[in-house]
């Protein structure tokens, strides 16, 4: 589904309204953490103090995912119905956003089922988990671009001055 979204690039970026621009403000710091975990994967899997750096992660990926958590409900449970409303949700840029939504979490959830099971991991294993993570930063730097370059503005033209007052509104609501 990579690549769906193409035909809605290039449009201005603009100024966002509260609840959309908070969504956005919530980028950086998940996209910081993403880098750190990132940078574990790659000493991971050039076998760099394996078992520390595993545990290490385990732990970064389990803070991460207490901060997307939040983030995903407010674009899964408000942001997106509001705009599928307009556009519709089981194909076009909805879909694609719910389903790089769906990806990342699958590959968060299966790293840390793995990673607490209750046994000790081989290295090939704790190199195949970490590879679960960097598909994850892949998945959700793009992600992020494209919510902030694409979905966000067309959110701004498509909902009135009602909807994203109620967009802040119920987004603030999500803790």
């Amino acid at each position: 589904m990579n690549g769906c979204m193409s035909g809605f690039g290039g449009m201005p970026t603009g100024v966002l309204s509260e609840g959309l621009k908070q969504l956005k403000s919530e980028h950086p710091s998940l996209l910081e953490k993403l880098e750190v975990q990132y940078n574990l994967v790659q000493q991971i899997e050039k076998e760099e103090s394996i078992e520390n750096n595993f545990t290490e992660l385990i732990r970064r990926v389990s803070e991460f995912k207490a901060e997307l958590d939040p983030h995903s409900e407010r674009e899964e449970g408000v942001l997106f119905p509001m705009m599928g409303a307009y556009v519709g949700t089981t194909s076009g840029p909805i879909a694609v956003m719910e389903y790089e939504h769906d990806q990342a979490k699958g590959y968060i959830g299966s790293f840390l089922k793995t990673a607490l099971e209750d046994r000790i991991l081989s290295i090939e294993e704790m190199k195949e988990q970490a590879h679960l993570i960097k598909s994850a930063y892949v998945t959700l730097t793009e992600h992020f671009a494209k919510e902030e370059n694409v979905l966000f503005p067309m959110a701004e033209r498509m909902l009135s001055d009602e909807e994203k007052e109620e967009l802040a509104r119920k987004i603030n609501e999500i803790k």
